[in-house]
């Protein structure tokens, strides 16, 4: 039986073949990204560069994964990624412009926490072990007990390489991580990205508008107006564009439409493709790039036919963490963030006292008794007339301020609830995308938002009764009401979390679930009587009145008659607003499912 192995780990690259991205614009196909044609080797340091709009991220986007190319095929190793299934997310790592990392962090705690997100460890050493690797790598040992948000933009770029490296990728793509550093940050970043494509044969492609530094690069590839106007090496950059200056590139692509300088490049790709080869075969003899030697296993020929052989054990330190282990890293992270802003946790703790307050402040009325009618009957005329009176008059009285105090209470916790969750995911979506691309599930995501949020729910609802009870003791079934304030709760939480999910900025997130809470009141019907035709079309969807409604049937007889007594809305029986409740509450969770799933890369 003879063997037969794969190609060498040199031949090991990643390849487009006339790729195209096209986006409908005025019903009109208009290509940013325009039939580019690229092959990268093992080890390879490349500049993606070109005027502002050329297509450069885009173009990254599209290698990534991001945008789905519109023509042509993306290889990887010869593996067709549009048919064969995308990169796995060990294979690959993307850097973006912005910070993903969270402030209130140490360095040391973000690089622990995208390796507990992204790496499945066989053992805590294994886990520490790459993390000071990691951190060795990119120069943050020294300063990987500081905070994120005190870092300079320079550290902050190596914290995002560093995040993108716990997983080992064998590409590594940067999305102008040099932009707004100062020269000497910048020449550091680009020698760090350098010395990084020359370990374990990563390919490393960096978009950048600069022009300085290229010599630390093994080529440089032009996009003008989504067409591939140049790709050799840089020493060869001002030739091709007859100009003394690197300064001077920009400005000559603007001479020519961007379908001139993509024919010229045409007739001249492979003069330069030898270039690369030939200074590429100069670094491997000179040992400044060293390949691992590496191979797949082998492939047995049994009868002729290649047949595989016994297939190695998987490795682990590359699987993904399982569901579980991402849900504890990320709820055990959001509550670290939680307990270190200073600002969050004191207004949670000013709500949570200050609300219950407000409402005892008006809780006087709502403990009056109400006179009952006498048992004898009542020969004088003008007696029973005065009897009748008092016992309205106590009626409205506790009547409308039982009901004013339970939709007070329902009010109160729908904010909260607003507060708990409207910024909850739009807030961190771009740090959420990243994080996903690289392998967080989004059960994981999304069942660490639930506990975190349901333990502020649970929280808050139960103060807020148990403190009303304590100081204005509630008149009627107290676990039914305070059953009823946990719901309005949750419902309104969820509601908000799945708008959160669903926008794309936090502020459009908050200022919507406002609108949301504060149409609440007025479309309850607990303080006017709203239309029939009206009412019967919203009140299906006003948790507000679910939640009053539910509270006002769990009081004493004689209260509720009170507070029947002075509304004109109808109310609902227990089981429809405890079962309209949970609907809201399971239908807004949906709806956050969705809006984690669906991918929001701006």
């Amino acid at each position: 039986m003879a063997l037969a192995t794969f190609p060498s780990p040199n031949s090991f690259v990643l390849e487009l073949k006339e790729v195209s991205f096209t986006i409908r614009k005025d019903g009109e196909e208009v290509p940013l990204v325009d039939r580019v044609s690229i092959r990268v080797p093992r080890g390879h340091f490349m500049a993606i560069v070109g005027p502002s709009g050329c297509g450069k991220t885009t173009l990254l986007k599209t290698i990534a994964g991001l945008n789905p190319e519109s023509s042509g095929g993306l290889f990887w190793d010869t593996r067709n990624l549009s048919e064969d299934g995308d990169f796995s997310p060990s294979e690959i790592g993307y850097v973006p412009q912005f910070s993903i990392a969270y402030d209130p962090l140490t360095v040391d705690e973000s690089v622990e926490t995208a390796t507990r997100l992204r790496v499945r460890c066989a053992s805590t050493e294994e886990l520490d072990h790459r993390i000071d690797r990691v951190l060795e790598e990119t120069g943050l040992s020294p300063i990987s007990d500081r905070q994120v948000k005190v870092l300079s933009g320079g550290q902050k770029r190596r914290l995002g390489l560093a995040m993108e490296l716990v997983s080992d990728p064998k590409l590594l793509l940067c999305d102008e991580v040099t932009s707004g550093l100062d020269p000497r940050s910048e020449r550091e970043i680009v020698r760090l990205l350098h010395d990084l494509s020359r370990k374990d044969g990563r390919i490393v492609l960096s978009v950048t508008h600069s022009l300085a530094h290229l010599e630390l690069y093994d080529s440089i590839l032009v996009l003008h107006e989504g067409r591939l106007a140049f790709h050799g090496p840089p020493e060869q950059l001002t030739h091709y564009f007859s100009v003394s200056d690197t300064e001077e590139v920009y400005p000559r692509l603007a001479t020519q439409p961007s379908e001139r300088w993509h024919i010229s490049w045409q007739k001249h790709r492979e003069s330069y493709q030898k270039m690369m080869d030939k200074n590429r075969a100069l670094l491997i003899s000179s040992g400044d790039l060293h390949l691992p030697a590496a191979a797949p296993p082998p492939v047995a020929l049994v009868g002729g036919e290649a047949t595989p052989a016994v297939e190695p054990a998987a490795d682990d330190h590359l699987r993904l963490p399982g569901v579980f282990s991402q849900f504890s890293t990320l709820l055990s992270r959001r509550w670290r963030i939680f307990f270190r802003d200073r600002g969050q946790v004191f207004l949670q703790l000013a709500i949570i006292v200050c609300f219950p307050i407000l409402v005892t402040i008006f809780s006087d009325k709502a403990s009056l008794n109400i006179r009952r009618y006498s048992d004898t009957h009542q020969t004088d005329v003008k007696a029973q007339v005065l009897e009748e009176q008092s016992v309205r008059s106590d009626q409205a009285k506790v009547g409308s301020a039982v009901s004013g105090i339970i939709m007070f209470q329902v009010v109160l916790l729908s904010l909260m609830g607003s507060n708990n969750s409207a910024r909850e995911i739009a807030g961190e979506r771009p740090i959420y995308e990243k994080e996903k691309f690289g392998g967080l599930r989004p059960s994981a995501y999304l069942a660490s938002k639930v506990a975190f949020l349901a333990c502020l729910v649970i929280g808050q609802s139960l103060w807020m009764a148990f403190f009303v009870n304590f100081f204005g003791a509630f008149r009627g079934d107290f676990i039914q009401h305070a059953g009823f304030l946990l719901l309005i709760n949750a419902s309104m939480t969820a509601i908000c979390l799945a708008i959160s999910s669903l926008m794309r900025t936090a502020e459009q997130a908050s200022l919507l679930s406002i609108y949301l809470v504060g149409f609440q009141l007025p479309l309850s019907g607990a303080v006017l009587a709203l239309p029939v035709s009206v009412e019967a079309f919203t009140r299906p969807f006003i948790s507000a009145y679910w939640a009053w409604s539910g509270s006002v049937e769990s009081l004493q007889t004689q209260v509720r008659d009170a507070v029947k007594s002075v509304i004109d809305t109808d109310l609902s029986l227990q089981n429809a607003c405890l079962y309209t409740l949970g609907a809201h509450i399971a239908v807004a969770l949906i709806a956050t499912w969705a809006g984690v799933r669906r991918p929001q890369w701006d």
